[in-house]
């Protein structure tokens, strides 16, 4: 359950498992039961993460950060127990999710439904599956079901980590789309107050209101991108042709001019 990191530091991967006695019952009548909980345990660089198991055996939920004092004080290690139950299961639900991926992909989108409606059976709070049936609705225009799959994505921390950033950028931009412009705010805003310097999160705030026609919104966004990082292109260039079209309010069209010329002055 270890792994050598490329600093060549032992890394910890696997299931431990830790024990609450409780009391129940009063007086003559009262006696301890131990509750005994299952953990899946990932150490990435010095921090070291912590999931509980579900029902089906699979990390599933919350993660949180414990110490590798509390883990070697308060976790016993369960090798058998993940080498027999856990990864068998984790590698079953990881490949029924690439076989809808590639269903998806190949624009066989029932297929792919039911691929990633099996791995939700497994682990419904899946962040790759709950993208994945997601997408696939919204490519097929089933919007009523999205709504359902955004609901629960927004409420999911772990969407909107780094290393899912391309699917949450592509769920975005497909629920905008679709029209569904309330929804994609609401979702842009979840993952702005996760990732507040994404400049590329601005941007695609600001185009979700040239859709709703809101220009100063657009604005505030395009120049929040910029204040991050002074010379993005996206950003210029959507300036740009807001002011060629002669979308920007009179009162700013010098803040909008003084933008380009500064970008336009370094390049």
């Amino acid at each position: 359950m270890t792994a050598e990191q490329p600093s060549g530091k032992t890394a910890v991967r696997g299931v431990f498992s830790t024990q609450e006695v409780h009391k129940v019952g009063t007086g003559t009548t009262t006696r301890k039961t131990v509750q005994k909980m299952y953990w899946f345990i990932e150490q990435r660089g010095d921090v070291v993460e912590c999931q509980p198991l579900n029902t089906n055996y699979v990390p599933s939920g919350p993660k949180r950060k414990v110490t590798m004092e509390e883990l070697i004080s308060k976790f016993s290690p369960e090798p058998e127990f993940y080498m027999n139950s856990v990864f068998p299961r984790m590698q079953e639900l990881e490949q029924t999710v690439n076989n809808a991926d590639t269903h998806r992909q190949n624009g066989d989108t029932f297929a792919a439904e039911y691929e990633y409606s099996r791995a939700l059976k497994v682990d419904v709070d899946n962040v790759r599956a709950n993208f994945g049936i997601g997408l696939t609705y919204l490519e097929r225009g089933d919007t009523d079901k999205a709504q359902n799959i955004f609901e629960r994505l927004v409420k999911l921390d772990n969407a909107f980590e780094a290393e899912h950033k391309h699917l949450f950028n592509e769920f975005g931009i497909n629920l905008r789309k679709n029209k569904m412009l309330a929804q994609s705010l609401e979702y842009y805003e979840r993952a702005l107050a996760l990732s507040p310097r994404d400049e590329n999160l601005h941007v695609n705030m600001a185009r979700v209101f040239l859709e709703t026609k809101d220009i100063a919104g657009c604005l505030d966004h395009l120049f929040k991108a910029l204040d991050i990082a002074p010379g993005h292109e996206p950003s210029i260039k959507f300036l740009t042709w807001l002011a060629q079209k002669n979308l920007v309010p009179a009162d700013r069209v010098q803040a909008v001019q003084e933008r380009i010329k500064a970008v336009q002055g370094t390049a």
